[in-house]
This record gives structure tokens, C-alpha cells and sequence, in this order.
């Protein structure tokens, strides 16, 4: 996700006037379908070399990444420092969004010990074991992933022997099997929502593909490795109860001549969410807290 473009013009530019046309011939005997394969190749090697889940950064670390870019970019990530002291990023392997959901929330739960959240959490997690049954999915086919993310839940609750530190959940989150395991968790519970509410999620999907609602989810959202956009996040939101806020960081221009910031917040659409108090008025705190940059999500924390 570093930003590249710089580099990537000039380099484009010099290409054009040294590169002998013989190589073109050769690069014609490719494919569309060979050249994005060993695109996808290079990509997903590069991003071996990034852990799932990374330490946290001052949010500097982010400007001194695109100096050389964007000016827009630049005064955009000074006016997201007064807002936000760092940045935790994750790999750019399609699961981002729910490895940092993930880590973020484990994470706020082994910080605040808040045990009523977890209650709530419980009850949302088995409301969405009865969503899938109902849906006719096998047991056996997500069980396990459900059970892990329980174990992990009950694991960053202290007092307990299986009571786990900071250090211990990051190490976990860059375990692949736990970590695989807990983004499977997190999809099963995305698609059963959006199967579930298919008319209101529908219009969304036919904005993003031809696809029916559960050929979306087939091919879009229960797979590893597939890329989440905002239905994604809507659905994971409404079903866990948890409220997200998502920070974009694009070139999009700035309506009043100076430079800002946008995020949208996800907030559940029921009161079986975390802040959720009988009665009350005041706007509902984002528990999650992500960076997008286009592709790619991060974790970011508030001042």
C-alpha cells in the first residue's frame, strides 16, 4: 500500500524510450489472464513479507511514507495527527478489514475488561450460529470457527488461567491458523447476515456485481483472500452489535477550500449493540477505528 505513483510515472517514462521493441512482441504472447496471474503472483508475495497484524506506529511513520507524493495526501495525514496518535497496519492479503476488525476488538476488550460487552457479544455470536442453521449450512462447516473466536474472546478477560497479555494477542494474530480461523469466523457471520436481510442488501450488491445475494456471498464474502467494501462492513457491524468508523485517506478534493478528512460510521441498525443504552440520545462511540486507503485497511487510534 506504500504510495509508489512517483516512482511508478517516471519509471513508466523512461520504459517508453529504452526498452527495444522486440520486448513488446514478447509481452504480446501473453495473455491477459498470464499477466494478471503473475501480478497476483508478485502481490502476494510481497505481502508475505508483512506480518497479519503489525506493531503500532506514530502516525509520522505514515507522512514520511508518501513524502515524496501526493501534496493533498500530505496535509491530509497532518490533519488526521490531531486527531489520531497511530497506526497498526495489516497485511494487504484481501483480509484486512476483518483481521483489524478482529484485532482491534480483542484488543478493546483486553484493555476496557468490559464484561458486559462481552455478555452482549455472546448472545449477538449465537443469534448468528442460529442465523446460519436456519440458512441451512451445516454445523460442521463453521463450528470450529465460531469456538475459536470464543476461545480467543474468553482468552483477553483477566483472572482467568487461559488469560492472555497484549504481546500473547498479537503473537496469536500473527499465528496463521488462529488468525485464518478467526477471519473465517468473522465471514460465516458477514454472509448469514446478508443472506438473512438478502431485500435490503440486494441494491448494494447489484451495485458491486450480477451476482444473486447468496452467489455473492459464495464467491465474495466466505472465501479468504476476497476483498471487503462497505456491504461487508454493514453486515459484520449489524450482526456483532459493534460500531465502526472508517477514515478515508484518498485525493478526493475538499468542498470549502481547505483540507479534511471524511469517515463514515457503521453503527448497528438494533439496540443489541456495544454503547446501546435504553432511552438514550447521545450518539453511539465507535468502538473500531479504520484507516482506508483504497484497498487496503489499517488500523488507527484516537488521541
Amino acid at each position: 500500500m506504500q504510495n509508489q505513483e512517483g516512482a511508478v510515472a517516471d519509471g513508466e517514462k523512461e520504459s517508453a524510450v529504452s526498452i527495444p521493441i522486440s520486448e513488446f512482441d514478447d509481452w504480446a504472447n501473453f495473455a491477459d489472464d498470464d499477466i494478471m496471474q503473475q501480478q497476483s503472483a508478485i502481490h502476494a508475495e510481497e505481502a508475505k513479507k508483512i506480518p497479519f497484524v503489525g506493531n503500532k506506529e506514530p502516525l509520522t511513520n505514515l507522512e514520511a511514507e508518501y513524502a515524496s507524493g501526493s501534496p493533498i495526501l500530505l496535509e491530509k495525514i497532518k490533519v488526521l495527527g490531531q486527531q489520531y496518535a497511530a497506526i497498526r497496519r495489516t497485511r494487504g492479503d484481501g483480509n484486512c478489514f476483518f483481521r483489524s476488525f478482529m484485532f482491534s476488538y480483542l484488543e478493546h476488550i483486553l484493555e476496557s475488561q468490559d464484561c458486559a460487552e462481552v455478555d452482549r457479544i455472546r448472545g449477538n455470536v449465537e443469534e448468528c450460529r442460529k442465523t446460519l442453521q436456519s440458512l441451512g449450512y451445516a454445523e460442521f462447516t463453521f463450528e470450529d470457527f465460531f469456538a475459536l473466536f470464543l476461545e480467543q474472546l474468553d482468552s483477553v478477560i483477566k483472572g482467568k488461567e487461559e488469560s492472555i497479555s497484549q504481546d500473547e494477542l498479537l503473537m496469536r494474530s500473527r499465528d496463521q491458523s488462529m488468525s485464518d480461523y478467526v477471519v473465517m469466523f468473522f465471514r460465516f457471520v458477514t454472509s448469514g447476515e446478508i443472506q438473512k436481510r438478502s431485500e435490503f442488501f440486494e441494491p448494494f450488491i447489484l451495485g458491486l456485481s450480477n451476482a444473486t445475494v447468496e452467489q455473492f456471498c459464495k464467491s465474495s464474502v466466505e472465501p479468504m483472500g476476497e476483498e471487503s467494501d462497505h456491504v461487508h462492513i454493514i453486515a459484520l457491524s449489524d450482526a456483532l452489535g459493534v460500531p465502526i468508523r472508517v477514515v478515508y485517506l484518498d485525493r478526493s478534493s475538499c468542498d470549502k477550500g481547505g483540507v479534511s478528512v471524511n469517515h463514515h460510521d457503521f453503527v448497528p441498525n438494533s439496540g443489541h449493540h456495544s454503547n446501546a443504552t435504553s432511552g438514550s440520545t447521545e450518539p453511539i462511540r465507535p468502538l473500531i477505528t479504520l484507516l482506508y486507503r483504497p484497498g487496503h485497511y489499517d488500523i488507527l487510534y484516537p488521541k
